[in-house]
Protein backbone atom coordinates (compact mmCIF):
# COMPACT_ATOMS: atom_id res chain seq x y z
CA UNK A 1 0.00 0.00 0.00
CA UNK A 2 1.48 3.41 -0.92
CA UNK A 3 2.29 5.85 1.86
CA UNK A 4 0.23 9.01 2.18
CA UNK A 5 1.95 12.24 1.17
CA UNK A 6 0.73 15.68 2.26
CA UNK A 7 1.78 19.19 1.23
CA UNK A 8 1.93 21.90 3.89
CA UNK A 9 3.70 24.84 5.48
CA UNK A 10 6.06 24.69 8.46
CA UNK A 11 4.59 26.69 11.35
CA UNK A 12 6.99 25.81 14.19
CA UNK A 13 10.57 24.53 14.56
CA UNK A 14 10.95 24.94 18.34
CA UNK A 15 11.44 21.24 19.04
CA UNK A 16 14.65 19.39 18.22
CA UNK A 17 14.36 17.29 15.01
CA UNK A 18 10.62 18.02 14.88
CA UNK A 19 8.61 20.49 12.82
CA UNK A 20 4.94 21.34 12.97
CA UNK A 21 3.36 21.35 9.51
CA UNK A 22 -0.03 22.91 8.80
CA UNK A 23 -1.90 21.18 5.97
CA UNK A 24 -4.90 22.82 4.32
CA UNK A 25 -7.56 20.87 2.45
CA UNK A 26 -10.42 22.24 0.40
CA UNK A 27 -13.70 20.52 -0.37
CA UNK A 28 -17.23 21.35 -1.43
CA UNK A 29 -19.74 21.54 1.41
CA UNK A 30 -22.24 18.69 0.91
CA UNK A 31 -25.34 20.83 1.44
CA UNK A 32 -24.38 24.39 0.49
CA UNK A 33 -21.92 23.49 -2.33
CA UNK A 34 -19.55 26.22 -1.15
CA UNK A 35 -15.80 25.57 -1.04
CA UNK A 36 -14.68 25.09 2.56
CA UNK A 37 -11.08 25.28 3.85
CA UNK A 38 -9.98 23.11 6.76
CA UNK A 39 -6.52 23.02 8.31
CA UNK A 40 -4.82 20.42 10.46
CA UNK A 41 -1.40 20.39 12.11
CA UNK A 42 0.97 17.43 11.99
CA UNK A 43 4.26 16.82 13.80
CA UNK A 44 6.91 15.62 11.35
CA UNK A 45 10.44 14.33 11.85
CA UNK A 46 13.19 16.58 10.44
CA UNK A 47 16.44 14.65 10.98
CA UNK A 48 18.91 17.47 10.17
CA UNK A 49 16.85 20.44 11.43
CA UNK A 50 16.90 21.91 7.90
CA UNK A 51 13.38 23.37 7.79
CA UNK A 52 12.54 26.94 8.75
CA UNK A 53 9.21 28.55 9.56
CA UNK A 54 7.36 29.36 6.33
CA UNK A 55 8.93 26.57 4.25
CA UNK A 56 6.61 24.55 2.01
CA UNK A 57 7.29 20.83 2.49
CA UNK A 58 6.08 17.38 1.49
CA UNK A 59 5.54 15.03 4.46
CA UNK A 60 5.17 11.27 4.23
CA UNK A 61 3.40 8.91 6.59
CA UNK A 62 5.67 6.43 8.40
CA UNK A 63 5.67 4.14 11.42
CA UNK A 64 5.31 5.95 14.76
CA UNK A 65 8.52 7.73 15.80
CA UNK A 66 7.10 9.07 19.07
CA UNK A 67 3.71 9.62 20.66
CA UNK A 68 2.78 12.43 18.27
CA UNK A 69 5.16 11.94 15.32
CA UNK A 70 4.06 9.58 12.55
CA UNK A 71 5.24 11.72 9.61
CA UNK A 72 8.67 12.55 8.17
CA UNK A 73 9.73 15.52 6.04
CA UNK A 74 10.35 14.11 2.57
CA UNK A 75 11.14 17.18 0.48
CA UNK A 76 11.62 20.86 1.22
CA UNK A 77 10.41 22.84 -1.80
CA UNK A 78 11.74 26.17 -0.51
CA UNK A 79 15.33 24.90 -0.22
CA UNK A 80 15.03 23.14 -3.56
CA UNK A 81 14.25 26.45 -5.33
CA UNK A 82 17.00 28.38 -3.50
CA UNK A 83 19.79 25.89 -4.11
Amino acid sequence: MPKRMLWGEVTSTKQNKTVTVEVERRFAHPLFKKTVRRTKKYHAHDENNECKVGDRVWIEETKPISRTKTWIVKENETQKKAG
